[in-house]
């Protein structure tokens, strides 16, 4: 483009608003990520939304869940109520990216995108306390701590929504792999349970040479880590989703040694309820059982996580609407398949309808990586479909 070349022309008046502060926004974005803090150590990054909140006209209400924050704004006579979530925290993972605003936290990154989502919320935020095109109250919720999965229940604990009351309540998540600026819906089950479980098979330890004289451990995980298996391929209908991984075994340190256990982390993912305790039942008996056959002893600590995000029907049914009015079809991914990840915004649905939304981050890194970087491109998109379904909750 030269400098006779006019720039392009943006039709939708939201799109023109957004695009006149947007490099300060991409800014913003780029500062948070290259100081990211872990879940309840947000203060920075809290401190930075609500001083950008507070100048924008919203009431700001801080210290929910320690580090959370709720920004309201209100607007007309109208008693509806919109809660829309974004997350703030980061991962304890070493940035590998080599970017410019790389963390400058050692041992700590944005590698799943949280970062983006702030920038995308107070990219919206900002919009719409300029305009102020909608009628009833708006509630901006900033959460930490949705990657160790305590956030949510923390700011629900602290009465989070009989303090500000709403309606319903949504979410986003950027998705790599799926089109930048894609957006995609998903009613019903959309992302899995997540549970935790620590098994120790304890045997007796032994020469590596004399194995009658041992109950050796390993043989009896061995076994077991194959058993574990036949839970998804034989328990569970296979009409139904299970996963049960096996992330982490220790046992031992020289060759010629039988040690005296062997421990093991699992994690385990379903879609419903009735699958999640099917796993939780059937894990802990296998484990002993197995242990049992070999002469070995299964101790098991079985720990719940977050449950599967179910997104109400009705809610997510209008989500996507919003996204078809404002973009058209060519923008909105046909049969978005549930996700196999999980998400702390499971517990606000619990208590509050609403829906969780999906945006493409495009050919990146996956999340979690080190090699991760939330895309720039799609903050703009993401923001003007926040301004859409506001304006259009809140008639």
């Amino acid at each position: 483009m030269n400098a006779l070349t006019p720039p392009p022309r943006l039709s939708d008046p939201v799109e023109q608003g957004i695009a006149a502060f947007l490099d300060e926004i991409v800014a913003l974005r780029r500062d948070l990520h290259q100081y990211p803090e872990l879940a309840f150590q947000e203060r920075r990054t809290s401190k930075l939304i609500a001083s950008q909140l507070s100048s924008w006209g919203y009431d700001v209400t801080t210290g929910i869940a320690g580090t959370g924050l709720v920004a309201t704004l209100s607007n007309g006579q109208g008693e509806r109520r919109l809660g829309i979530r974004a997350d703030m925290d980061a991962l304890p993972i070493e940035e590998a990216t080599d970017l410019a605003y790389a963390s400058s936290n050692p041992g700590v990154m944005h590698a799943c995108g949280h970062d983006g989502h702030t920038a995308i919320l107070l990219a919206a935020a900002r919009y719409l306390a300029q305009t102020r095109a909608f009628n009833g109250t708006l509630h901006l919720i900033f959460q930490p701590a949705e990657e160790i999965g305590a956030g949510a229940r923390k700011m629900l604990s602290e009465g989070l929504f009989e303090r500000f009351p709403v309606d319903a309540v949504f979410g986003l998540h950027n998705w790599p792999g799926v089109p930048a600026g894609q957006f995609g819906f998903v009613p019903g089950p959309a992302m899995a349970s997540v549970d935790q479980a620590n098994i120790r098979i304890v045997g007796r330890g032994g020469h590596g040479a004399e194995p009658q004289n041992a109950v050796d451990p390993v043989v009896a995980t061995a076994s077991l880590i194959t058993a574990l298996q036949s839970v998804v391929s034989r328990n569970v209908d296979p009409q139904e989703m299970a996963v049960v991984t096996v992330g982490s075994i220790h046992a031992g340190s020289a060759s010629n040694v039988i040690p005296e256990s062997v421990e093991l982390k699992l994690t385990m993912r379903a879609f419903t309820e009735g699958v999640r305790e099917q796993l939780r039942a059937r894990i802990p008996a296998l484990a002993r059982a197995q242990a049992e056959s070999f002469g070995a002893v299964a101790e098991v600590d079985y720990r719940l996580g977050f449950p599967a995000l179910i997104n109400d029907a009705g809610s997510t049914a209008l989500a996507r609407k919003v996204a078809l009015d404002t973009f058209g079809p060519v923008q909105v991914e046909e049969g978005f398949k549930p996700r196999t990840a999980s998400e702390d915004f499971a517990f606000m649905l619990q208590a509050q309808t609403g829906s969780y939304v999906f945006v493409g981050n495009g050919d990146t890194a996956p999340l979690h990586s080190a090699r991760y970087d939330f895309n720039d491109a799609i903050i703009a998109p993401a923001a003007r479909y926040w301004v859409r379904l506001t304006e259009t909750f809140l008639q």
